[in-house]
């Protein structure tokens, strides 16, 4: 009884020290982004900034102002998500690897050799979809915004005026960056899946067709319900869907290639 224990009081001793060093990882990014907040939302902001500036040049009834925050304690807790947000995603590596060190002892060498390369394309493909959602859909979404909102000033019977609350701002950005990083994740799941056995390249390609109509009604869900962040969240994703089938390709012939060593 006491042999049989041993194991599992190991098990959750290494998963005690696991979960220590990710909430102190977090608790210490949390810190530091906090500190810097006020910066990040700065740089948040600037699409927005940018889209009222050009705006304003052809039009008198856009305000100046970036942004406008109503309650008195408003604008802390906005900096307190966002620093919640950034030091989750900053410690995401960190966490990835506590989850895979505390798994790894229970796994062949040739498995912990191929889970390297998703640790490794997790973040990276994560940060490729925040980057898309930063350079290339806010900066359309915060035009069409703003330019809709000085049309309906100008022909309209009433006055129409952008009043942009900071929280709603921060939950519109945190919304889109989070539904394309995890859309991004699609090449390390379906290869994932590939390699056990569950996926095959021929598989998804005779169900293209059904997965483009999965992908923008999964897009209308994902995304705030604005017809620019769901097509291009829809056309991404279908161009990772396709960058899916490659890797799923390679993945499959890896692992034909490597079973007959193996047995």
């Amino acid at each position: 009884m006491q042999a049989s224990s041993a194991p599992l009081l190991e098990h959750l001793s290494e998963l005690r020290n696991r979960l220590i060093i990710s909430f102190a990882t977090i608790a210490a990014a949390f810190v530091l982004c906090f500190l810097f907040s006020r910066q990040m939302f700065d740089f948040l902001i600037i699409p927005f900034v940018r889209a009222v500036s050009a705006a304003s040049a052809t039009s008198d009834g856009v305000r100046q102002d970036p942004t406008l925050y109503f309650a008195p304690l408003e604008f802390f807790f906005t900096r307190v998500r966002l620093a919640v947000f950034a030091s989750v995603a900053v410690s995401s590596p960190m966490l990835a690897y506590q989850v895979y060190a505390f798994v790894s002892p229970g796994l062949y060498k040739r498995e912990k050799m191929a889970a390297a390369p998703f640790l490794t394309a997790m973040p990276v493909l994560f940060s490729l979809g925040a980057a898309l959602v930063y350079f290339v859909l806010m900066p359309f979404v915060m035009r069409f915004a703003v330019g809709f909102e000085a049309e309906a000033g100008e022909s309209g019977a009433a006055n129409f005026e952008l009043l942009t609350r900071v929280g709603d701002y921060l939950s519109l950005v945190t919304t889109l960056i989070l539904a394309f990083g995890f859309a991004f994740q699609l090449p390390v799941f379906l290869t994932l899946l590939a390699r056990a056995g569950l996926v095959t390249p021929e598989f998804l390609v005779k169900n293209r067709r059904i997965s483009i109509v999965v992908i923008f009604i999964a897009a209308a869900f994902l995304t705030p319900p604005d017809p620019i962040s769901q097509i291009i969240l829809g056309l991404s994703i279908m161009a990772l869907y396709e960058a899916s089938i490659i890797s799923v390709r390679f993945a499959v012939r890896k692992t034909n290639s490597s079973s007959p060593s193996d047995a």
